[in-house]
This record gives structure tokens, C-alpha cells and sequence, in this order.
């Protein structure tokens, strides 16, 4: 596909999960620290952009700085399942040729997004998990770690308390991290990574590795990253169902991604948002959490970093400006 002048040269787009904050919101510290991270990690990804470099580079190096930040639930700041330790989840696509690559069940991989990278790019296959995941990362030479690696007293005082509440069932914090990209040529990626739910059952498998649930891109519609109750977005299909709607309902960017959310994951008893990036530079941050962290940028646009309601979800209406609509 050849750049098409109308459209924005790059776009990008972050999360760092949606979720809920509790009665006394987010400490101002906390609250400074992840401010300052996502905006941070955001002009690492877009630089690689602004410099000529591809959709599926940025996603995944803004994923890999997201997972080795103590502050999002994926890679180094992972929470616990139900007997203390930690199994991570990740997916990468390339909108321009439909490949993918997906891990899950990862307990000493220290960036499961490159593992996920180099599982579409150096296997005949799209999916490995468990032990097979690790024999492949040895033989790929992906860094490994110790599981204590990826513990944190916050995530341990969360378990604590998940712990102590059984009937706990939806994410008291932002979980999952995600990135979407589109580059100077025209192509869209996406990708997503995990350390899932607090409490979860030993095994249990969430939508980031999930392509078409947590994750998708193609250069025909979107690039989608999902966050929140895994479950639910995985019944619903729903990054996949946002880029259907683009392409064979003629929906626009917004209103596939808020009726997804809607009637595929709210209308079942689901939380969570999504990130989504379509070809022409539109982004839309759509959650019904209490917060969504996310941060967002194109060519020629201030970088925007947001939590809360009520702060910017997306460039949609300034791109629809720019091109006169």
C-alpha cells in the first residue's frame, strides 16, 4: 500500500490498562509516575516512526519499555495468580500481512512480546505456550530471568487483598499493557502483553494472547489493543470484531470501537477498553472503567498522556478538522 498523502504520516498509540482506582483514586505519586512513563515510552516508539521505522517495530518496542516499568501489569510489575507466582501473556500482528505471534503461560521470559515477535518471525506457527515457549526461547537466545524477577510488593499486597476478598472478580488496577502503530507506508500493528488477573487459577490463559480477543491489525480496517477482563473479550472476539465492523459494515473508527465494548464485552457482564488506530491516523480510547491509562501522538500533533474520565480519548475529531470533514 503507497502512502497516500491525505492520511497522517504516523500515528501512534499506548495503554497501560483499564481498571478501577477504588474510593480514594490513584495516589498523586503514583499518579506523577505513571504520567511521566507513558509519556516517556511514547516518544521512544515515536521516534522509530518519525524516523522511517515500521509500525511493528514501534508496537513492539513500546510494549517491551511498558513490560520493564514496575508500574503496569506485564513483564516486571506482573501480579500474582492463586499460588503466588506469575504467568505472562502476549501478541504482536502486522496489519500488512496478517502474520502474528502469541505466548502464554510464560513464568521466565522477561519480555514476552519479543518472544511473541520472534515466534512469528522465526516459527512456522502463530501460538506456543508453557514449556514449549521456553525451549523456544532458549533456542532464540530471548533473555530470561529468575520468577522473582517480576515480583513487586504492590502486586503481593494485591494478592494479599484478593486473597482476603474471594468474590473479587474485576480488576481493582489498570492491568494489561498495549500499543498500536501506524507507519509511513501505511501499515498497521498491533500489540499487547499481560500478567493477567490477580488471584487468577494457575493456567489460565487471557485475551492479550489471544489474536482476534485482545489483539489484531490489519491494513485493510485497525490496529486494536484490549485491556480488562479477559474472559469477556475473548467471548466476544472483540479487537477483531472492531476492524469487522470497518470492513464490512462501513463503520467508522468510534462507533465500531464503543459498540464493541458495548454490546460485546459491557452487555455480558464484561469491563475493560481498548485502544484502536485505523489507516488514516484516527485514534479512539474507548473504556467504562474508572480509568484507562493511555497516552497518544501523530505526525504533527502534541503527544497527549491521559488516566480519567473526562480527559481526551482520541484524535478522531481533530483528524476529521485536518481533512475538512
Amino acid at each position: 500500500m503507497k502512502n497516500d498523502r491525505s492520511k497522517a504520516a504516523w500515528a501512534l498509540a499506548i495503554h497501560g490498562g483499564a481498571g478501577d482506582l477504588g474510593a480514594d483514586g490513584l495516589p498523586a505519586e503514583r499518579e506523577r509516575a505513571v504520567r511521566a512513563a507513558l509519556g516517556e515510552i511514547l516518544g521512544a516508539a515515536a521516534r522509530i516512526l518519525a524516523e522511517g521505522g515500521t509500525s511493528l517495530d514501534a508496537v513492539g518496542e513500546a510494549v517491551r519499555l511498558l513490560e520493564d516499568s514496575p508500574l503496569f501489569n506485564a513483564g516486571k510489575g506482573s501480579v500474582f495468580n492463586a499460588r503466588g507466582e506469575h504467568e505472562l501473556d502476549a501478541s504482536i500482528m502486522d496489519g500488512a500481512t496478517l502474520s502474528a505471534g502469541a505466548v502464554a503461560g510464560l513464568t521466565r521470559v522477561k519480555n514476552p512480546i519479543v518472544l511473541a515477535r520472534r515466534v512469528m518471525a522465526a516459527s512456522p506457527h502463530v501460538f506456543l505456550a508453557g514449556e514449549g515457549a521456553l525451549e523456544f526461547a532458549k533456542a532464540e537466545r530471548v533473555a530470561l530471568v529468575e520468577p522473582e524477577y517480576f515480583s513487586t510488593e504492590d502486586r503481593r499486597r494485591a494478592l494479599e487483598r484478593a486473597r482476603a476478598d474471594a468474590a473479587r472478580s474485576a480488576p481493582t488496577e489498570p492491568e494489561t499493557v498495549g500499543a498500536v502503530a501506524l507507519d509511513v507506508d501505511g501499515h498497521l500493528a498491533a500489540a499487547t502483553s499481560t500478567g493477567g488477573l490477580t488471584n487468577k487459577l494457575p493456567g489460565r490463559v487471557s485475551d492479550s494472547a489471544i489474536i482476534g480477543a485482545g489483539t489484531y491489525a490489519s491494513d485493510a480496517s485497525c490496529a486494536v489493543s484490549c485491556t480488562g477482563q479477559g474472559e469477556f473479550f475473548i467471548r466476544g472476539t472483540a479487537a477483531r470484531d472492531v476492524a469487522a465492523l470497518l470492513e464490512y459494515a462501513g463503520a467508522d473508527l468510534r462507533s465500531a470501537a464503543e459498540s464493541v465494548l458495548r454490546e460485546r464485552v459491557e452487555a455480558r457482564g464484561g469491563r475493560g477498553g481498548l485502544i484502536a488506530l485505523d489507516r488514516i491516523g484516527r485514534i479512539v480510547c474507548p473504556f467504562d472503567t474508572d480509568a484507562m491509562y493511555r497516552a497518544y501522538t501523530a505526525a504533527g500533533d502534541e503527544a497527549v498522556v491521559a488516566i480519567g474520565r473526562g480527559e481526551p480519548d482520541g484524535n478522531d475529531e481533530s483528524i476529521r478538522r485536518r481533512r475538512g470533514g
